[in-house]
């Protein structure tokens, strides 16, 4: 009639990992049905990684005859339950074990303080009954508050309660054990005692069984009760079905009792297993196809108080048939802990949780319930408690400073908004007006005999090359973007190339002229504006060369840089071929060493008005610039990078433009009398 007690180990594994418990003590009856319930759920334990910390089998009967033994038993059972990193105990006995466990504390502490205060949560099959008897009525079960045990499914049977307050002691004579429970609950002795104690009063009659502490008397039927219930009332089923299925008329009602009496009890087999009726609680009793009552478990929470009474809550069920995973219903609001807990959900592990941010590792010393927890390494992270392993962030997130959470990287660009990106746009523009503010300056003096010295159409195109060079270095603010991208390297490779092949050209106009003053040189047919054109053109299309096959065969785009900086993605160019970047800048670099070459060997050539002496000074500063900004641009990334670039363009730009022409501005404005042809011919 009970239901199989093997779902019941497949509870206690729910059970367990539904509130993390992975190290829990187990108590055991010493007998045959406690070693197979060890054996059985050890095994199960180690499969879902759960680990006993201890195991501890219980005698059945106290050996009081041996002092030693005794002592030593208490001694170890003391340890055990005072143990603060075991805060779950399975129990499986029976009712009487209870008093083993109960023993040492009171043993240790007689005034009952321990036995309050010691918080741990009972794990216990349904053979086990919180119940005290005889001259231990009076001790604390207090020590089992908060338990969780699998009881046999019960039902409330109507009338049960009013049934038990009607029972007297005189109800029926013939009730030998109702006379024996009356006398020990109530302390008393009968009437018809055959030897009253010397020092226990009458039993009055009208005692109430509701006024009986819970371990010494329940008002409610119990999972056995109702089983003994549900087994009584279907024999009767089946005894009236029998009684049916006799459809001789011949046999009166009394002879079909008669042959009752000698009824084999096999007979009544095919009658039972096929019963199936409603009780008075309202369920079902059936049997299933193994010949077991169809019913599982309830999940009940006791909740002891200090008057020695105890409350019985169900919290859930146990329900065998359910799918694999689900076989545990438990509401979990509805428990309540040993009140040691304050209703915090107890902690049972070998050691304490791993929070965000460590992973557990294997320790070599202890079993596999034992970890020890190690930070996570950097770059990665754990935001949940006891992870296995940590794990990287998404490209676009970074780890925490406690490596417990991944945040969001910002994007970075060099911005027009930000001060690096103003101070820098702002130098920009001021070199463009200088560049203007020279421009007018020369067109206005375009007939004086500086302006007209080599080549004035060569002089204006520097110039113009110079105020796209300074605009050109705005392409490299703000967010990048597809044109941006496509335009910034080229526009800023083509128009630095315009520039210096104008200085060059500039340059070797001047040697050609001196040249070509010589009697009877041949240099004389070169000097004049075709010679200036065709190095400038010449030039300058083998740069758009490069520019136009460097944007057919791999274009320049933007992207996002993950993992350059930690905490920040950077939205960038990426420069698509870094062959064809290095083959732009390394032909701009051999124009600019040309140009500096030439202007250096005519730097002492007999003029008033040399211009190859500028020009030496003005390529030195552009070469230095250059050849500076090759491993600060390969050391640095993100804005920086940029910023390098950006300042490379206007410092150099800048000293062409000072060396170059302030000294004429300086003449042309400041010293007139030194403009003039007069001045120039000496």
């Amino acid at each position: 009639m009970a239901p199989n007690e093997g779902p019941v180990y497949i509870g206690i594994i729910r059970l367990l990992q539904h509130f993390g418990w992975k190290w829990v003590g187990l108590f055991a009856v010493e007998n045959e049905s406690g070693e197979h319930f060890l054996k059985k759920l050890q095994v199960m334990l180690s499969q879902h990684g759960i680990c006993p910390a201890f195991i501890e089998r219980i005698p059945l009967l106290l050996p009081l005859d041996d002092i030693h033994t005794f002592s030593d038993k208490m001694k170890s059972l003391y340890i055990h339950l005072t143990d603060i990193k075991v805060n779950v105990f399975i129990l499986y006995g029976e009712s009487y074990t209870l008093l083993w466990l109960i023993s040492p504390i009171f043993l240790s502490d007689p005034e009952d303080k321990l036995n309050a205060s010691l918080r741990k949560v009972w794990v216990t099959t349904s053979q086990v009954d919180f119940i005290l008897i005889g001259s231990l009525k009076m001790w604390n079960l207090q020590l089992f508050d908060g338990a969780i045990s699998f009881q046999i499914h019960s039902g409330d049977v109507l009338a049960f309660k009013e049934f038990l307050k009607s029972i007297k002691p005189l109800w029926r004579q013939r009730d030998g054990f109702l006379k024996d429970f009356w006398e020990q609950a109530f302390d008393c002795f009968l009437s018809n005692s055959e030897i009253p104690a010397m020092d226990m009063e009458k039993c009055t009659g009208e005692e109430n069984l509701h006024s009986l502490p819970g371990p010494l008397f329940e008002m409610q039927m119990t999972g056995h009760s109702y089983s003994i219930y549900n087994g009584i009332y279907a024999v009767a089923h089946s005894l009236q079905a029998l009684l049916s299925k006799e459809s001789s008329q011949s046999k009166t009602l009394v002879d079909k009792i008669q042959e009752l009496t000698d009824l084999p009890p096999f007979k009544l087999h095919p009658f039972l297993q096929s019963i199936s009726f409603n009780n008075s609680a309202g369920e079902t009793v059936s049997f299933n196809e193994k010949m077991e009552i169809a019913g599982g478990f309830d999940i009940v929470n006791v909740i002891t108080f200090s008057n020695n009474s105890i409350q019985r809550v169900k919290v859930g069920r146990l329900d065998p048939n359910a799918p694999e995973g689900n076989e545990l219903i438990i509401n979990e609001d509805m428990i309540e802990w040993h009140k040691g807990f304050n209703q915090v959900l107890p902690v049972s592990l070998c050691n304490q949780y791993c929070h965000p941010g460590y992973w557990k590792r294997k320790s070599e010393e202890n079993i596999f319930c034992c970890y020890d927890c190690v930070p996570c390494p950097w770059g990665k992270i754990s935001n949940k408690i006891d992870t296995e392993d940590c794990f990287k962030c998404p490209e676009d997130q970074y780890p925490s400073e406690t490596q417990d959470r991944c945040l969001n990287k910002t994007m970075n660009f060099l911005s027009f908004e930000e001060p690096l990106g103003i101070s820098l746009a702002s130098a920009a523009v001021s070199f463009s007006f200088m560049t203007i503010s020279v421009l007018g300056i020369f067109l206005k003096r375009r007939d004086t005999p500086i302006v007209k010295a080599n080549n004035r159409d060569l002089t204006y195109t520097l110039l113009i090359a110079l105020l796209l060079c300074f605009l050109s270095s705005l392409l490299f603010l703000g967010q990048p973007g597809k044109v941006t991208c496509l335009l910034r390297q080229p526009a800023f490779s083509i128009i630095f190339s315009v520039a210096v092949s104008c200085v060059l050209a500039k340059t070797i106009t001047v040697v050609v002229a001196f040249m070509a003053t010589k009697p009877g040189s041949s240099m004389r047919k070169w000097v004049g504006k075709r010679l200036a054109l065709s190095i400038v053109l010449s030039c300058s299309f083998l740069q758009a060369g490069l520019c136009i096959l460097w944007l057919a065969t791999s274009p320049p785009f933007p992207e996002l840089d993950m993992n350059s900086l930690t905490e920040i993605m950077i939205l960038q160019c990426n420069e698509g071929s870094t062959f064809m970047l290095y083959c732009v800048l390394g032909y701009l670099g051999f124009l600019a060493i040309a140009s500096f070459i030439v202007a250096f060997l005519a730097r002492k050539l007999p003029d008033s008005f040399n211009e190859a002496k500028f020009i030496t000074f003005s390529m030195l500063v552009f070469c230095s610039v250059w050849i500076s900004f090759v491993p600060t641009y390969l050391s640095t990334n993100g804005k920086a990078m940029v910023a390098v670039e950006i300042f490379s363009i206007l410092s150099s730009s800048a000293g062409l433009l000072g060396c170059i022409f302030f000294p004429k501005c300086f003449i042309i404005e400041l010293k007139p009398e030194l403009n003039t042809k007069k001045q120039l011919i000496k």
